[in-house]
């Protein structure tokens, strides 16, 4: 469970989960979480992946485990989070990694994938937004001016509790499961989170896809068709799962199918079969 420390920058948290066998030199696939979430939200997909790759899961700066010396009066800025992932590459020694980024994290694995390209083996995006749509933003609102008001009147966990009803779990998740990732949610600091919202509110990396070399994976919901329309028309070498659901956040309610796919879609360009 390691920190990466450097100066004049907040700390990072990383785990590494490796279950691989100790005479392979197994390569390296990094998880990085979404808005508001941390590495935790990853672990029904360890068990899928870390007896073939070395699964590296970044606590992004501000969230989970990242937050000594990150001050959210500071902002946000995409530079700032693809520089933090090249450093956590670096800190685990690996000289390219499977990349596979859930919801924002996707969409910060679309800038790293185009501006680090030596970096990137594989690019793996789930649920993974080019731009937030203006629809998605005013769901988020709660009939607020912005969500960002909206977190800021209700609290996370009220927010998260009204938001999910909407379009980012099925209606038939556990009740337990909906507690654990409200509470769960509720745990990142409100300022920080609103801070991020801004970021969230205003990107779009359309002009960044046709500069990606890896290979992309994309796994979407019924839901989101202009963002795999703008994956399709833009990248250049794209296979595209479509999940037969309308829920934003199936890859938490559904995760062997997704970590499967992933990891197939890695090994494949790794050269081995993942069996036994």
């Amino acid at each position: 469970m390691p920190y990466l420390k450097r100066p004049g920058g907040p700390d990072l948290y990383y785990e590494v989960d490796d279950y691989t066998d100790p005479w392979r030199n197994a390569p390296y696939l990094l998880l990085q979480h979404g808005f508001g979430r941390s590495s935790v939200f990853w672990y029904r997909w360890v068990p899928y992946l870390s007896r073939y790759y070395r699964v590296v899961r970044p606590d992004m700066r501000g969230f989970g485990r990242s937050r000594e010396g990150f001050d959210a009066s500071g902002g946000y800025s995409f530079a700032d989070l693809v520089e933090d992932i090249v450093a956590v590459i670096d800190a685990t020694g690996a000289e390219r990694v499977h990349y596979c980024g859930e919801a924002f994290g996707g969409t910060l694995g679309m800038r790293v994938a185009a501006e680090h390209p030596e970096r990137i083996r594989t690019l793996n995006l789930v649920s993974a937004p080019v731009f937030l749509h203006r629809k998605v933003q005013d769901n988020y609102a709660l009939g607020e001016t912005s969500w960002m008001e909206a977190l800021r009147k209700h609290g996370i966990r009220k927010w998260a509790e009204e938001t999910n009803k909407i379009s980012r779990f099925p209606r038939d998740a556990s009740p337990g499961f909906l507690d654990w990732y409200n509470d769960t949610l509720a745990r990142t600091d409100l300022e920080t989170l609103i801070t991020f919202s801004k970021l969230c509110a205003t990107y779009d990396k359309t002009e960044f896809l046709p500069r990606i070399e890896a290979p992309v994976l994309g796994i979407y919901p019924r839901s989101r068709p202009e963002q795999v329309e703008l994956l399709r028309s833009h990248v250049k070498r794209l296979s595209i799962v479509n999940m037969e659901t309308d829920s934003f956040m199936f890859y938490i309610i559904y995760p062997r199918v997704c970590a499967q796919t992933v990891l197939q879609f890695a090994a494949q360009h790794d050269g081995f079969a993942c069996v036994e």
